[in-house]
């Protein structure tokens, strides 16, 4: 999933300033490297200008604040209904299952299954070569299949549990600001 969408996600929840976005994805997606700071500022002003993002006022501090538009909650619908076209990414997966099942009022169970469906997909579709390297890689792609598969029974099999909610609001902690300490 895209840092685009990542933070639209993030928006449904409500207004939010950058810093704080950054850090709502961040910990969302704890399998990703760390966003730059100034990619979530600067993915926030292609977004306002894609109508995805509107202004929402200010914090009581002066931080500016983001709101999706109906446009952007359709975006973030469809990517968090159903996999996207083509080959199945193993990044992209974790990103939109983790998203799907943090937030309140969405139901993750048909994005599940449609990632289900892709990497069934790419594991039946193997290799018969007489280079040993295709043959590996097709090896290599039903691996993963085989371990996406397992992972998405797991979440699901979570999810049904019905225990602990997996979906949460906001963090309460605001993010620091500025540059750290050295």
């Amino acid at each position: 999933m895209s840092v685009r969408n990542g933070l639209l996600a993030v928006l449904t929840l409500g207004p939010a300033y950058g810093a704080q976005l950054h850090t709502e994805l961040g910990e969302r997606l704890g399998h990703r490297r760390t966003v730059n700071i100034g990619q979530v500022y600067a993915t926030l002003d292609r977004l306002g200008v894609q109508g995805l993002v509107r202004a929402a006022g200010v914090t009581d501090d002066g931080l500016p604040l983001y709101r999706i538009t109906d446009e952007g909650r359709g975006v973030v619908d469809s990517a968090l209904s159903s996999a996207p076209d083509g080959a199945p990414d193993w990044a992209e997966m974790l990103d939109a299952v983790l998203l799907a099942t943090s937030l309140p009022g969405v139901d993750a169970r048909e994005l599940l299954q449609s990632y289900r469906e892709r990497w069934a997909a790419a594991s039946g579709a193997v290799i018969v070569d007489t280079v040993p390297q295709a043959r590996l890689a097709s090896d290599a792609t039903a691996a993963l299949a085989e371990a996406a598969i397992r992972w998405l029974d797991g979440v699901a099999d979570e999810l049904a549990g019905g225990g602990t909610s997996l979906a949460r609001a906001y963090s309460a902690a605001r993010p620091r600001r500025g540059r750290p300490i050295a």
